[in-house]
């Protein structure tokens, strides 16, 4: 019956392990119950006394990767193993091609690229520096980033996420990864270019820390030839570049579906993968489509229509869809659930509405039909600010040189943000105010506050303050008051608040404010202020959604309180649709 014994590849491969490993062909043959003559055959049919040693070792190495490779769930000491046997593998690939040409080149093949010049040193990491990178990399995974890393086997991830959960910090350090192991070009999307540097800062920082290489170039070159490109929507000549695609907040990227077209050409060969990030904004956005899956639907035939579950229970640990998308949604608690110790959810619930809370961290989206800003308006506002702002520098020591600008703040309820804006008044008639910087504290006393206002002033060249001094912020505001007495002091009452949002809405509907667009907290906080009755029932007003001791729209509060003391203005043309506006309001 032995004599019939038929090897497994399985046996194979151990038996030549432990008989390179010094034991006899009759202790292996006794241990796995197969005839001497058999195994001894096989010995000596593959030559196996007549192996080089990177045979061996590749035999070997190969052989607990593919164990690996096939196991369905993976630790991140296996991950770690894993990445680390398949450049194991590489480098004996590299040492066997280099046994037969004897070039140096075949043994480094980065080293040609070195010699070239100078140019070829930039950005350069040596193979040390990469393992301490890659060993960085998957000890500080979650959960889900593990599943972000897995599901990228898939041609396109569409993730909806909580805020601030680390997927801009994670795709950065992904990409990167991808860039240094594979030499694939890797593009980064935003909706501004301000935006899509938040990519190349997570990627820079992370490097230098790691390795103390400070990689440089926009478009960053590595020595292996991948370029990082890190681009705003505005770039119409995209589709001139080819490479994985980032696309970030792709929920606030104004005219999406045309963007998209640009974007998709740009990975439309197969070895391309496209990552669709964002935290959810509004359900009539253009995105929409594209995220339910009734976009591919789009000129198809009815029988060939699909219809696919997006809720939570179905998405939470990733799916892919009859589209080909896989997709995936990330709540905060989704994310502790997974790992993240980041948070605090009794916290998050108590400094939050419930609204702010659904909307911020849990991925639902807002209905914009009951708010008085509409999405569609406040998008219009958006503009990249590093393109189009050229007399603005946000790190010099005076940003704005001796340019005039006001300040606006919103006071600090019991736990949420105090908000300070900087905005600068158009310098000609007709022209645009812009929002240049916001400030948000949280739990830091009056004094300090004050002192961060006092210190803007000697950054820029501040003509007007306005503060809420209604309750809690007339402490401030006496402060402020001591170093600069012209500041305006407003009082919250049905009329004032009335005309501060009538104001912002002229100037919304008119496109008289720019922002940044990748700046997303702006619109969201418009859009959570709506028309309500006072308690009388006697009155319209406006509130956002938050309780007397959380606030989210803080933001929309202090920039309309900057316009404090500002006239209305009439622009013809565009008075009566403003107008009409106002009195579907009143």
């Amino acid at each position: 019956m032995l004599k019939d014994v038929k090897l497994s590849a399985d046996v194979v491969h151990e038996a030549k392990v432990l008989y390179w490993t010094g034991w006899t062909i009759q202790q292996i043959a006794d241990t796995f119950k197969i005839p001497y003559g058999t195994l001894d055959s096989r010995k000596r049919r593959e030559k196996w006394d007549k192996a080089t040693s990177i045979e061996r070792a590749k035999h070997c190495v190969d052989f607990r990767y593919n164990q690996l490779l096939i196991k369905p769930s993976k630790t991140n000491l296996e991950i770690k193993e894993l990445n680390a046997l398949g450049r194991e593998l590489e480098r004996l690939d590299r040492r066997e091609t280099y046994q037969q040409t004897k070039k140096d080149s075949d043994l480094n093949p980065n080293l040609k690229k070195r010699n070239e010049g100078k140019a070829a040193k930039k950005n350069r990491l040596t193979y040390d520096q990469i393992v301490k990178l890659l060993d960085d990399f998957y000890d500080h995974l979650f959960d889900y980033q593990k599943e972000w890393l897995e599901a990228k086997k898939h041609r396109t991830r569409n993730i909806l996420k909580s805020r601030q959960i680390g997927a801009t910090w994670y795709f950065a350090r992904e990409a990167f990864i991808d860039a240094v192991e594979t030499g694939d070009n890797q593009i980064f999307l935003s909706a501004s270019n301000k935006q899509a540097q938040v990519f190349k800062a997570y990627i820079v920082q992370w490097v230098k820390d790691i390795t103390g290489v400070e990689l440089r170039g926009d478009p960053m070159v590595l020595p292996n030839g991948a370029t990082l490109y890190f681009l705003s929507t505005n770039v119409r000549t995209a589709q001139s570049y080819h490479g994985h695609i980032y696309m970030d907040e792709y929920f606030w990227i104004p005219r999406f579906q045309e963007f998209n077209k640009v974007a998709s050409g740009m990975a439309m060969h197969k070895k391309w993968r496209k990552t669709y990030i964002s935290t959810p904004s509004t359900l009539n956005h253009e995105a929409y489509p594209f995220w339910n899956g009734k976009h591919y639907n789009k000129g198809r035939p009815k029988a060939e229509h699909i219809e696919l579950d997006i809720s939570h229970k179905a998405l939470k640990d990733g799916s892919l869809g009859e589209d080909g998308q896989w997709r995936q949604m990330v709540t905060v608690l989704d994310a502790v659930e997974k790992g993240c110790s980041l948070f605090e959810i009794d916290d998050l619930r108590r400094e939050y509405s419930p609204d702010d809370f659904e909307n911020l961290l849990m991925c639902k989206f807002v209905d914009d039909a009951l708010s008085v800003f509409k999405f569609n308006d406040l998008r219009k506002c958006g503009v990249d600010s590093l393109e189009k702002w050229q007399d603005y520098k946000r790190f010099f020591e005076r940003p704005f040189r001796d340019q005039e600008v006001w300040l606006g703040y919103d006071p600090s309820r019991t736990r949420d943000d105090a908000s300070l804006v900087v905005i600068a008044p158009p310098s000609v008639p007709g022209g645009k105010y812009r929002v240049l910087e916001k400030f948000s504290w949280n739990n830091t006393h009056f004094e300090e506050q004050a002192r961060q206002i006092k210190e803007i002033t000697t950054r820029y060249n501040v003509t007007k303050i306005a503060i809420d001094a209604s309750g809690i912020g007339a402490g401030v505001y006496e402060l402020v008051e001591k170093f600069y007495p012209a500041a305006i002091k407003i009082t919250y009452s049905l009329e004032v608040k009335t005309r501060l949002v009538l104001k912002m809405m002229q100037i919304v509907n008119r496109r008289q404010i720019e922002w940044d667009a990748g700046d997303t907290e702006i619109p969201l906080a418009f859009m959570t202020i709506k028309k309500t009755i006072t308690p009388s029932g006697g009155h319209t007003t406006f509130k956002a959604s938050r309780t007397e001791a959380t606030g989210h729209a803080d933001v929309a509060w202090a920039i309309m309180h900057a316009f404090e003391g500002e006239a209305m203005m009439s622009v013809e043309g565009t008075v009566e649709t403003t107008q009409t506006s106002i009195m579907e309001l009143m």
